[in-house]
């Protein structure tokens, strides 16, 4: 039989609500010395007390539950953010309750309608980015948000994403540098904020540098792998084909590679390859692929760091917009063409 409060106040003599007041934490608001504090604690030890989680969250009205959704739980970018984010909210005594969506948008609604009725204590979100209104009702509502790499600029919540602009701007600069001049680029989801600013970040490194860019080598529609399989295989046998192709993330990435060693040709010698989102292989590869890196451990942990201040502060915490830099690994997937 579980050890209850009533066991522990015939032990130690005290009531049921000193004992109660002690092992919540409160015991010095209700002016219990700290003697009789530390020998409460000590025989609740000694006695291997477990507090019954449910019955304090239904006191408190808190779950010690965060409600983690994510569009695609097989993309290692979400993997590796979302295992971050699990860790630390491991260690602050809450535990994690994963949705994926699948990038649909309807299901990331219905999954956060769920979670709502769950009584989860808060959210943190890497939404599919496509909607937002639902979103917006649980701020309004005062449930405490973290918004996480595809953010809304009309919803006041915290949030922490990349500069993806910049990012991208800086891998395209690199390979005009490198000489090239045909530059394909495989973009993920359409119309969300983080595929924008990547495709904003291409089309200005080439008015940067006063080159034209040839609107057929803009393709793509997903973050799937079936995506950069299916365009890569399209660029490869157009008439005039890019020197190199631009990836915007890891999934993209892996259909690139299956196509270009499909049509048995090599990285870089005959094709020329850069990634957003660093795949964990990406030094491993017999061309080691050069990869612009977001820094995905760094941004679970400030999504839970701040959406654990906003709990604690009931909602009244000020709300941050965390923009991260990520770095450009230049390996050795981009062959050098000279100056054209």
């Amino acid at each position: 039989m579980p050890i209850t409060l009533k066991d522990i106040a015939r032990r130690t003599g005290y009531s049921v609500s000193t004992i109660s007041r002690v092992l919540n934490g409160v015991g010095e608001n209700y002016r219990i010395s700290a003697k009789t504090r530390l020998m409460i604690e000590r025989i609740a030890n000694e006695m291997n007390y477990q507090p019954n989680q449910v019955a304090r969250g239904l006191r408190l009205k808190k779950t010690h539950a965060i409600g983690l959704v994510i569009p695609d739980i097989s993309n290692p970018f979400f993997a590796h953010v979302s295992r971050s984010i699990q860790i630390g909210m491991y260690e602050s005594g809450y535990i994690l309750i994963v949705c994926n969506t699948d990038e649909n948008q309807e299901t990331e609604i219905e999954q956060i309608q769920l979670l709502r009725n769950k009584g989860v204590d808060g959210f943190i979100i890497m939404p599919v980015g496509l909607k937002s209104q639902h979103i917006s009702e649980l701020v309004e509502s005062k449930v405490p948000v973290v918004l996480l790499d595809r953010c809304f600029d009309d919803i006041s919540t915290n949030s922490v994403l990349v500069d993806n602009y910049n990012g991208s701007m800086k891998a395209v600069e690199y390979l005009l540098e490198s000489g090239h001049r045909r530059i394909a680029v495989i973009q993920g989801l359409t119309k969300t904020s983080t595929n924008d600013q990547r495709i904003k970040g291409y089309l200005d490194a080439h008015k940067k540098y006063k080159v034209d860019v040839d609107k057929n080598l803009i393709v793509g529609k997903d973050y799937r792998r079936e995506n950069g399989y299916i365009e890569t295989k399209y660029l490869l046998n157009m008439k005039n084909p890019p020197s190199v192709i631009y990836s915007t993330s890891d999934l993209i990435t892996l259909g690139v590679l299956d196509a270009v060693f499909e049509e048995k040709l090599r990285i870089p010698d005959d094709i020329s390859l850069v990634s957003f989102d660093d795949i964990d292989y990406a030094p491993y590869l017999i061309s080691p692929l050069t990869a612009v890196r977001q820094p995905w451990e760094i941004m679970g942990e400030i999504a839970v760091k701040l959406l654990l201040q906003e709990i604690k502060s009931s909602g009244q915490m000020e709300k941050s917009r965390i923009e991260l830099k990520p770095t450009l690994n230049i390996r050795k997937s981009v062959k050098k063409l000279g100056n054209p």
